[in-house]
């Protein structure tokens, strides 16, 4: 079977961590929205229809008869056998959204030629960027379950304070170092050869993937989920990284979205809660304006391959951009567009051939190469990001 999971007219309530990924790369609960299919659908070759600057990296397919499935619906027991017993002149609906058909890629999709199928959706689906940390909970336990079901945790060593240990689940060549897991409020998954280093306490439900490491005395709150390949330590609660990314050192992160490749200096700190307790406004690029989330609580959304540099502060319900680079004293302005350089004094361009200079070497720390596909990607939303830059 050919899966292709496509992005729909709600693409853009994701930038600008689409900017750089189709919806289905991104990381909700413990894995990635197409991790979650294929763990469904073990034997299907997983494709994508996203932008074109993104389908050299995100691959297509030009012919064949294809399962088309809606990436912001995540996939359940109940939607995989509804999609299993999908005809190929049907299409399925949730309340106007169209979740799947079968189509040829050349041929295209026109509703009108299919019998519309309705049906209630009782899973987690994403319509704008905060669901990605207000449903995170509820996406570690889905996929708690889904990862360890038939499998054997490794023991809880015996120095760890556990609570609930039944609901703590240990990949192989992890180390825990006398760490606190408290998982009476949700699981808590340990991914293969993480570290959770001397103190760091932890109460989930909560992800920390593979190879990423918790730096001592870490305080993490529910609702969290650390990416592959990232370092951690300080605050942090009801937050998603995506992976490859790092916040070292003390600052409290809350209610957030950080993106790949990112770096959080020392003491970086995030507002997630207005001093008048107001839902709080995020720029909103579909809109070209800011938006109410109607979320009391709501920090920092940052995209890939942006810094801050140490003592930084957000504001609360702040939006960064792809490659920016944020230092200085004073809380910038909560909108700073992709590829800005500076801070509470103002901005410039953060120049391409700069952007690719340091990408290089971050990225070859992780043993992963800047190819010319990620140069042509980035330039891309160089250019159409510019837009929002002043200079």
């Amino acid at each position: 079977m050919n899966i292709v999971l496509f992005d729909d007219q709600y693409r853009n309530n994701f930038l600008p961590l689409t900017y750089t990924r189709p919806i289905a790369d991104l990381r909700i609960g413990i894995l990635k929205i197409t991790e979650k299919f294929q763990h469904y659908f073990p034997s299907a070759s997983i494709f994508y229809q996203t932008e074109d600057y993104l389908q050299n990296k995100f691959k297509s397919i030009e012919s064949g008869e294809c399962l088309f499935i809606n990436s912001r619906f995540l996939p359940t027991e109940n939607f995989v056998e509804q999609l299993q017993q999908l005809g190929t002149n049907e299409a399925l609906e949730h309340e106007n959204n169209v979740l799947a058909y079968y189509a040829n890629p050349v041929e295209g999709f026109d509703i009108n030629k299919y019998t519309s199928i309705s049906v209630d959706f009782n899973g987690i689906y994403i319509e704008d960027i905060w669901d990605l940390f207000s449903k995170n909970h509820e996406a570690i336990s889905a996929d708690f379950t889904l990862l360890t079901q038939h499998k054997a945790s490794q023991a809880i060593p015996t120095h760890v304070y556990a609570v609930n240990s039944e609901q703590i689940f240990i990949e192989e060549g992890a180390e825990i170092h006398n760490a606190t897991l408290n998982a009476s409020e949700g699981p808590i998954y340990i991914g293969k050869n993480a570290v959770l280093m001397e103190n760091t306490s932890v109460r989930g439900p909560f992800a920390l993937c593979e190879h990423s490491t918790l730096k001592m005395g870490a305080k993490i709150y529910t609702g969290t989920t650390i990416g592959p390949h990232s370092k951690v330590g300080g605050e942090v609660s009801n937050s998603l990284i995506q992976g490859y990314t790092n916040k070292g050192h003390d600052g409290f992160l809350g209610n957030s979205v950080i993106g790949e490749w990112c770096n959080l200096g020392a003491d970086t700190n995030t507002s997630n809660l207005k001093n008048n307790y107001a839902p709080v406004k995020l720029w909103s690029y579909e809109a070209n304006r800011f938006k109410n989330t109607n979320l009391q609580f709501c920090g920092l959304i940052m995209g890939d391959h942006s810094k801050c540099g140490i003592n930084t502060m957000f504001n609360t319900g702040t939006v960064i951009g792809v490659s920016a680079n944020i230092f200085g004293s004073g809380f910038p302005r909560n909108f700073i567009p992709s590829f800005s350089w500076g801070g509470s004094q103002g901005f410039k361009t953060y120049k391409l051939n700069k952007v690719f200079e340091v990408a290089e070497v971050v990225m070859k720390r992780r043993n992963i190469k800047l190819t010319d596909t990620d140069r042509n990607i980035l330039a891309h939303i160089f250019e159409i990001s510019a837009q929002f830059r002043r200079d």
